[in-house]
């Protein structure tokens, strides 16, 4: 290409309008109810039941009783429990050092990579929630070294502690109300129920890619 050529074409596009992007207009957020504590609840054990979740209502001080009356209907040999956690610090301390009719507890204590191999072996794990949404029926986990996300994709059965105070009406209530941008984890994960998939002729199974079962024990402090 000649040099008058180019010039032409790049004098061409210095003098084409430029046309400026208009600002975008301004959307008003979707209006949504601002429901009470026990409304929310309510609205979100309705939901996770709907798709199969096992949801307990309990007392802060009788959530681990009630969790014992939950296992001791299923043959399980093993529970795996953060003990760095809040959670797991309550749950060592109701659990019982011998009780044959109990799942015996496992210690999360290693890095996960030394983990992989005993945790598929597990037969349920217990972990703590960041909250929960009323809006769609969801809970918050947030994972972390202590408590790495794999503890709620693995084994069979995932037990779930929400506190009912951090059951927040929308997700962009729960992002503002924890202030998700200041501490955001490498991924936050948001769980309605059992890990469930179809087939083309639309056969659902549980727990082909995680949990079979999910329970959820909704705490009121």
């Amino acid at each position: 290409m000649s040099n008058s050529v180019r010039d032409k074409i790049l004098g061409r596009l210095k003098s084409a309008v430029r046309y400026s992007v208009p600002d975008a207009p301004e959307v008003e957020h979707p209006h949504t109810d601002s429901l009470g504590k026990h409304e929310k609840m309510e609205k979100l054990k309705g939901f996770m039941e709907a798709v199969r979740t096992e949801v307990h209502i309990t007392k802060a001080e009788d959530w681990v009783d009630q969790l014992k009356h939950i296992l001791e209907k299923r043959d399980l040999k093993t529970l795996l429990y953060a003990p760095e956690t809040a959670t797991g610090e309550k749950l060592k301390q109701g659990w019982p050092d011998e009780a044959p009719q109990l799942p015996q507890l496992v210690t999360y204590e290693s890095d996960i990579e030394d983990f992989k191999e005993k945790l598929f072996h597990i037969d349920a794990a217990i972990t703590s929630t960041k909250g929960g949404i009323a809006e769609t029926g969801a809970i918050i986990l947030w994972p972390d070294q202590k408590e790495p996300r794999l503890m709620s994709l693995v084994p069979p059965i995932h037990i779930a502690v929400l506190e009912a105070e951090k059951i927040h009406n929308t997700f962009s209530e729960a992002i503002q109300t924890e202030n998700w941008p200041d501490k955001m984890p490498t991924n936050a994960v948001l769980i309605s129920g059992p890990s469930k998939t179809a087939d083309i002729e639309l056969t659902l199974a549980f727990g082909v890619h995680g949990p079979k079962e999910l329970i959820v024990l909704i705490v009121e402090n």
